[in-house]
């Protein structure tokens, strides 16, 4: 959605002398910037409520009533949109301004209508600035088939971080890009690769759908937004099975967590199979959080990456996840054979750079005792 003249509409009542519009209240993550305010919550009975270097703050102003939040969620949607909120009480969706993109959930909840806003760049971070602390992106953009998963909570920054791989591989290599999104987030341009961005629930009915279309397509690249289920994870092994560079998301906090989440989609007697055909497909998978910096302005990207090297291809293989973590903890020289890291050390190494301070680190640690020992090392 764009162009929406409701966008300016004032709608909320802030005081006595002034009313903003949905416009106004988008306009204000340019005034600090995407990277330090995140996300706006709307809700019926307090003011707007920003996300600021990962912190909520309320906005100084009147609570805003269920005629308001209505108002400003009518401001965001397409009348399918609204149809679709009404039929289902919750719609994804996404809109821009000259500026920003902005991922949108609107939904319902005890009080009425609610708003979820998170701000995205109007164009893809050039992948050296997305904060890898190796070479990996390098191997990544360069691949021709395999799986390549990038995981973490939400908010974690994992569309960003595909966007940006996807749209080198947009700059240089001339083949098919073909997206399946819900919502599409962001807008990737046709420059050496023909790219095709297809919205669940606009352009196609599901995620396995389009998959299936997919295959049928000429793709070289597929990017499949979240494997939800069973089915789409089953057709993202495909996939990548098949000869296609694949990249797809998951809500898991680490790279072994990641493993086992996949093989828990598929009943028992099932995941033997699926583990051979996900240590054959897998590439790499980057599980990433984002920690607020030293300097109380903005967050910085911290990674545990995991490659699909013959020693971890084997370990998944025997379903042995446990001791992938071993692998992690020493395959970190920056060479193709190796680039591996956990999460604790990439903390490490940013504490030591002075970019986040320890006790920040040693909060989003996954294992606290591991963060001890990577500090304790020369």
């Amino acid at each position: 959605m764009t162009g929406n003249p409701a966008l300016d509409n004032k709608v909320y009542q802030v005081d006595a002398q002034r009313k903003l519009s949905m416009r106004d209240l988008l306009d204000y993550f340019l005034q600090l910037g995407r990277m330090r305010v995140s996300d706006l919550h709307i809700k019926v009975g307090v003011p707007p409520v920003y996300r600021v270097d990962g912190q909520l703050q309320r906005m100084r102003g009147a609570p805003i009533d269920a005629a308001t939040a209505e108002a400003l969620a009518g401001s965001l949607l397409s009348p399918p949109e609204l149809q679709r909120l009404r039929d289902h009480r919750s719609c994804d969706s996404s809109c821009f301004t000259d500026k920003l993109q902005f991922r949108l959930n609107i939904f319902h909840d005890t009080h009425g209508m609610a708003i979820a806003v998170r701000a995205l760049e109007s164009a893809p971070l050039p992948v050296e600035e997305i904060g890898f602390p190796n070479n990996i992106w390098r191997d990544i953009v360069n691949r021709q088939h395999g799986l390549v998963l990038v995981t973490g909570i939400t908010g974690a920054g994992k569309s960003t971080t595909i966007a940006s791989l996807i749209d080198r591989i947009a700059q240089t290599r001339p083949c098919r890009i073909m997206t399946l999104e819900d919502p599409v987030e962001y807008r990737l341009a046709s420059k050496a690769a023909i790219i095709s961005q297809r919205e669940v629930g606009r352009d196609v009915p599901s995620f396995e759908r389009g998959l299936r279309d997919c295959l049928r397509e000429d793709p070289d690249v597929i990017f499949v937004g979240e494997m939800r289920d069973r089915e789409s994870a089953s057709w993202t092994l495909t996939a990548a099975e098949t000869g296609h560079l694949v990249f797809s998301t998951l809500h898991t906090r680490d790279t072994r967590g990641t493993v086992t989440r996949i093989l828990d989609m598929f009943p028992p007697s099932q995941q033997d199979e699926v583990a051979s055909q996900l240590s054959l497909g897998l590439g790499a998978i980057i599980s990433q959080k984002l920690i607020p910096k030293a300097a109380g302005e903005g967050r910085v990207v911290a990674m545990e990456i995991l490659n699909n090297i013959y020693a971890v291809s084997n370990l998944i293989r025997l379903g042995k996840v446990e001791q992938l973590y071993s692998q992690l903890q020493t395959r970190t020289k920056d060479v193709p054979e190796e680039r591996m890291t956990t999460l604790e050390r990439s903390l490490a190494v940013l504490v030591r750079r002075g970019v986040i301070s320890p006790l920040e680190a040693e909060k989003w640690a996954n294992n606290p005792q591991a963060f001890m020992e990577e500090m304790q090392r020369t």
